[in-house]
């Protein structure tokens, strides 16, 4: 599985993005149950979001859903989290 997570927005408006290949990690199957909760939690298109705030494109395996601060569910802020961090 590919998981890409694209943050924009900000206070000084710098683009961010990484991706993680989950494939032969021996936690992948942790990082599918999280993405597929993270994905049912977007929207299909932009999310509104707060003055200087982020916005996050978060793709797994093909399919885009859309997020922003503050309204992102806890799973969406985990894989985030996870993937800006782990991600190359």
């Amino acid at each position: 599985m590919r998981i890409r997570v694209r943050r924009t927005g900000g206070f000084a408006g710098i683009e961010r993005q990484a991706e993680v290949d989950t494939s032969g990690r021996p936690d992948a199957h942790e990082w599918q149950a999280l993405a597929e909760q993270a994905i049912a939690g977007g929207r299909g298109g932009p999310s509104v979001g707060v003055p200087d705030g982020f916005h996050y494109e978060i793709t797994v395996d093909g399919r885009t859903v859309y997020a922003a601060d503050p309204r992102l569910t806890d799973e969406q802020r985990t894989l985030i989290s996870r993937v800006l961090k782990e991600g190359a």
